[in-house]
């Protein structure tokens, strides 16, 4: 039996991966999409499960009046992070009207690490001892984050991430794909890791890194 009901800001991709998790876990009962893009009334997903799109972004005043509803978001900005990460805070979502999913294949430390409201933790993710975990930050699929580290608000780190220990990751930050970040490293606020990437030094806040090891392929306008 559901307890509570859940909007999810987004769509395709992280939103159906939230919807999975929520779903599993019996925690939640999804109700809809809240969606900029595809038209009121219409489904999401290509199979059997279809979540409805059940009005824009404006709309979550409507919902937040509803007690029993909460909310995730899964909007990842890639080259445009920081609007994002902007456009979510000024909806002013209480921090307690976040939902957490978190697959139950995950591996958490609990007790030996702190975990903010409405993160994402995919199939086999994995945290070790004394990192933190900001608000809204997302961790997909056999994804890693080493003793001692930490991730600032809606961080995203994509399938296979690895992150050392001892590492910061700033704001808004986007890890691809099987890129790896040495330890003692600091990812500044809206940078992107590509996927595959290494890194073996510090990266600057607004800019895009790549290769092995990775290097500044471009600074994003602020």
């Amino acid at each position: 039996m559901y307890k509570k009901k859940l909007v999810i800001l987004g769509g395709s991709g992280i939103g159906m991966i939230a919807s999975f998790i929520a779903k599993i876990t019996k925690e939640y009962e999804v109700i809809g999409f809240l969606n900029d893009i595809i038209e009121v009334g219409k489904y999401i997903g290509k199979y059997h499960i279809k979540i409805p799109v059940i009005g824009r972004t404006d709309d979550i005043i409507t919902y937040l009046k509803m007690k029993n509803i909460f909310f995730f978001i899964a909007y990842v900005g890639l080259e445009n992070e920081k609007n994002t990460f902007y456009k979510i805070m000024n909806l002013d979502i209480p921090i307690k009207r976040f939902a957490s999913l978190i697959h139950p294949t995950a591996i958490i430390p609990y007790g030996y690490c702190k975990i903010g409201h409405g993160v994402l933790f995919a199939p086999f993710t994995q945290l070790s001892t004394d990192t933190f975990i900001s608000d809204n930050c997302i961790l997909l699929a056999n994804s890693f984050v080493g003793h001692d580290s930490y991730l600032d608000r809606f961080a995203h780190v994509a399938t296979n991430g690895v992150i050392g220990a001892n590492v910061h990751i700033g704001k808004g930050v986007h890890i691809g794909s099987n890129a790896t970040i040495r330890e003692k490293i600091v990812i500044g606020n809206f940078s992107l890791v590509g996927a595959g990437s290494v890194v073996l030094k510090d990266v600057e806040s607004n800019c895009i890194v790549v290769g092995n090891p990775a290097r500044i392929l471009k600074y994003k306008k602020t």
